[in-house]
């Protein structure tokens, strides 16, 4: 796909993902225009004071929970990117209606106006959080994606297409575990919630380039998850910081034990290839089925879990991923 004559419109574009995906797409890409659509005027104008002043970029002040102004930004729009939501799992289980006033009904006025814009496609960032999910902010992008998903049969004769990509916790990004544990070192003492537990792991350079290429290749109605490896969050505590006490604090409210990125209910419509996996949606009257004519089916009662995945990071791997991040932070500090 050619991007050089493409309008791209990222929600929450101000955020760690929007900003990488802005750079990878000034660097290598080099679309005609590039909006960035976000609420808080104190992030675009630092994002703007830190290089992020191309003549092709255009910064928009507006919440994707007012649909009128996401029409007005859409206007002329190719390709949406939906980063937008509330991400914190605890931040939405004490604020659970904003939770779902912006991850789903701030969704579906995406869906809205993009479908009245004509807008090309439309790709929706989604988290392992969403399969199977124990927590709010989990359950809110389960219906986010639902939305999307099923949207595609409301497109009728226009071209708009919808999908999503799906992955695990990124390395680094606001939120993270990495800079909490960076932070915590300094006093010899880092918290984990279970020894057991397991997460999946992709960096923010990997996470940007998927969703590029997905969005190349999505014919509407799937959800795509890449392979990515596990790691145990110990021995990313050993990795942070190898002399620290590690003291278990215990599984807070909504969180997991391990991650899942594949169900088993989903793998009966999911087909694997080498990098990726491609939930197909399970309705045959539209779109993004024709992916089982190249991909392998996977077998009954297959489910894709951060404890059960065939790739581990050891704790030499941990260090080497997470050393550009403790190298940043060490010269914030100093």
């Amino acid at each position: 796909m050619d991007w050089t004559n493409k309008v791209v419109l990222v929600t929450g574009g101000t955020g760690s993902f929007g900003k990488k995906f802005v750079s990878a797409m000034l660097n290598r890409y080099h679309p005609a225009k590039i909006i960035i659509y976000s609420r808080d005027e104190l992030k675009q104008y630092e994002m703007q004071m830190k290089g992020f002043n191309h003549p092709s970029l255009r910064f928009f002040i507006g919440d994707i929970r007012d649909l009128e102004r996401m029409k007005r930004a859409f206007q002329g729009v190719d390709i949406v990117i939906h980063a937008a939501a509330l991400k914190q799992v605890p931040a939405c289980e004490y604020n659970p209606f904003e939770a779902v006033k912006t991850n789903i009904l701030g969704t579906q006025n995406v869906i809205d106006a993009a479908l009245d814009c004509g807008v090309k496609k439309v790709m929706a960032i989604s988290t392992d959080k969403a399969v199977n999910p124990v927590n709010l902010y989990g359950v809110t992008k389960l219906a986010a994606e639902k939305l999307v998903i099923q949207s595609n049969s409301y497109a009728g004769g226009r071209e708009t297409r919808l999908s999503c990509v799906r992955y695990g916790n990124v390395i680094g990004s606001r939120g993270s575990v990495v800079p909490v544990f960076l932070h915590q070192r300094k006093s010899g003492e880092l918290q984990i919630t279970d020894e057991r537990m397991t997460r999946f792991w992709i960096s923010l350079d990997q996470g940007i380039q998927f969703v590029i290429d997905c969005t190349e290749q999505m014919r509407g109605g799937e959800v795509f998850v890449p392979k990515i490896p596990s790691m145990s969050v110990k021995d990313l505590a050993t990795a942070i910081a190898p002399e620290a006490k590690v003291v278990v604090s215990g599984i807070r409210p909504g969180e997991k034990l391990h991650e899942m990125l594949i169900s088993e209910d989903e793998a009966r419509n999911t087909v694997e290839f080498d990098r990726m996996f491609v939930v197909q949606p399970s309705g045959m009257t539209w779109f993004g089925r024709d992916w089982e004519k190249t991909g392998k089916p996977l077998p009954d009662g297959y489910s894709y879990a951060s404890n059960n995945n065939p790739e581990w990071l050891d704790i030499p791997a941990i260090q080497k991923m997470i050393d550009p991040f403790v190298k940043a932070f060490e010269g914030e500090r100093s």
